[in-house]
């Protein structure tokens, strides 16, 4: 990449960093400020009301920070993986009990195989991997709607299948969205906070644990999340128990 390149992606990601930061802050300091010059004038239910955007609003910028920490670490490959022979549907139902408890307006349906071979996977990021895609999952699809979970395997590799039964992702988007700072413009992604990270950390990290991601329809409607993973062998566990 020429410098002038270099320096427009730079540019870029200011400019982006700056916006996504700035949106919430105003936000905070808007009805703090409300807050404090009104507080003898406004209702309990109101108070609670602010304080309540506070908080989401300061939660929002805690987790883009978070996000921006875990992008320099994939970047500078500060970050070691610690990798262990795991069956993934255990964690699979471990982490949509969780969501469950967050998102009572979508239905869950789990397809396991329980003859699943393991897998070669550090177990945490393999858990925050199934985390975002269910999250994005139900953020992107209308409510009481289904989102099922599969899990298949052939000879050679493990598939991980997220369907959801949103308005779907056009062909030329399908790379797009795993780019940083990258929001599709919808009617439902307006509605929905985010910085565009969650997507472009789950494929490096993916990838840094030799696995794939793509994205296909769902048909009739939705789209469907594919992780892909090669069946664990003995040898290959032995030789790769801690990597950057």
């Amino acid at each position: 990449m020429s410098e002038e390149n270099i320096e427009k992606k730079y540019s870029e990601f200011i400019s982006t960093v700056s916006h996504e930061l700035r949106t919430p802050l105003t936000s905070i300091m808007g009805f703090a400020d409300t807050l404090l010059a009104a507080d003898d004038k406004l209702s309990e239910e109101q108070k609670k009301k602010f304080l309540g955007i506070i908080k989401e609003q300061s939660k929002r910028l805690i987790n883009m920070v978070e996000n921006l920490l875990v992008v320099s670490k994939l970047q500078n490959s500060d970050e070691k993986l610690v990798f262990k022979s795991v069956c993934v549907n255990e964690t699979i139902k471990k982490i949509l009990n969780l969501v469950k408890i967050q998102f009572k307006s979508h239905y869950f349906i789990l397809d396991l195989n329980y003859n699943l071979p393991e897998i070669l996977i550090d177990t945490d990021k393999f858990q925050q991997i199934m985390l975002n895609l269910i999250e994005n999952a139900v953020k992107y699809s209308p409510q009481e709607t289904n989102i099922m979970i599969k899990t298949e395997f052939d000879d050679k590799n493990v598939f991980v299948k997220i369907f959801d039964e949103g308005i779907g992702i056009s062909d030329e988007n399908k790379q797009k969205i795993f780019e940083k700072f990258s929001r599709l413009d919808t009617p439902l992604t307006r509605k929905t906070q985010g910085s565009g990270l969650g997507l472009y950390i789950v494929k490096q990290t993916v990838e840094k644990m030799d696995g794939n991601i793509t994205v296909c329809d769902n048909k009739p409607k939705g789209s469907c999340f594919v992780l892909t993973f090669k069946q664990a062998q003995y040898q290959s566990q032995s030789e790769k128990k801690l990597r950057g």
